[in-house]
C-alpha cells in the first residue's frame, strides 16, 4: 500500500480547486444527458441552441465568443445541427467569409420543449435557486479573472 506524504498539501488531489470543477462539469453533463437525448441533443449542441434562443440570425462568430470555443470546433456542431433540420446556416452576402445562423420552426418548436430542463437541473442539485445564482455568479467572477490571466 502506498504511504501518503503530508509534505505538501496542495498538490494533493482534493485540494485542488480545478479538480472540484472538473468533476463537477462531469456529473452535470451526466444529468443533462437523458434530458436532452429526449430533445435529440448533446451538451455541446444544448449549448448552442441555448445562444440561437436568445438571438437568431446571429454569427458563427458571435456563437463562439459566447461558448469561449473556437470557430472551426463549431462548424461540425453547428453541420449536425443543420442537418437534424434545427437551424439553417446562411452565407452574408455582405461578406461571404460571415456565415449567419437562422433557426428552422423545429428549432424554434424545441425551445418549448426545453423549457423544463432548468426545473430538472435544480431538482437534482438539491440547492435553493438563490444558493445556484450565487454560486454561478461567482463562477462567473473566477472564468473573468481565468480569462483576464490569459
Amino acid at each position: 500500500m502506498a504511504t501518503q506524504d503530508d509534505s505538501c498539501p496542495e498538490l494533493r488531489l482534493d485540494n485542488q480547486l480545478c479538480f472540484a470543477l472538473y468533476s463537477t462539469s462531469l456529473l452535470m453533463t451526466k444529468v443533462y444527458k437523458p434530458l436532452l437525448q429526449a430533445l435529440g441533443l448533446t451538451y455541446p449542441q444544448y449549448l448552442a441552441m441555448l445562444v440561437l434562443w436568445e438571438g437568431d440570425g446571429i454569427t458563427v462568430g458571435e456563437i463562439s465568443n459566447r461558448l469561449l470555443t473556437d470557430p472551426g470546433s463549431l462548424t461540425p456542431l453547428l453541420k449536425r445541427l443543420e442537418a437534424e433540420g434545427l437551424l439553417r446556416r446562411v452565407r452574408s452576402t455582405a461578406d461571404e467569409r460571415v456565415v449567419q445562423l437562422h433557426l428552422t420552426d423545429n428549432g424554434r418548436a424545441l425551445h418549448e420543449r426545453a423549457k423544463a430542463i432548468p426545473r430538472c437541473i435544480l431538482d437534482a442539485s438539491q440547492q435553493t435557486p438563490e444558493a445556484l445564482k450565487a454560486l454561478k455568479e461567482e463562477l462567473i467572477g473566477l472564468r473573468n479573472s481565468l480569462q483576464q490571466a490569459l
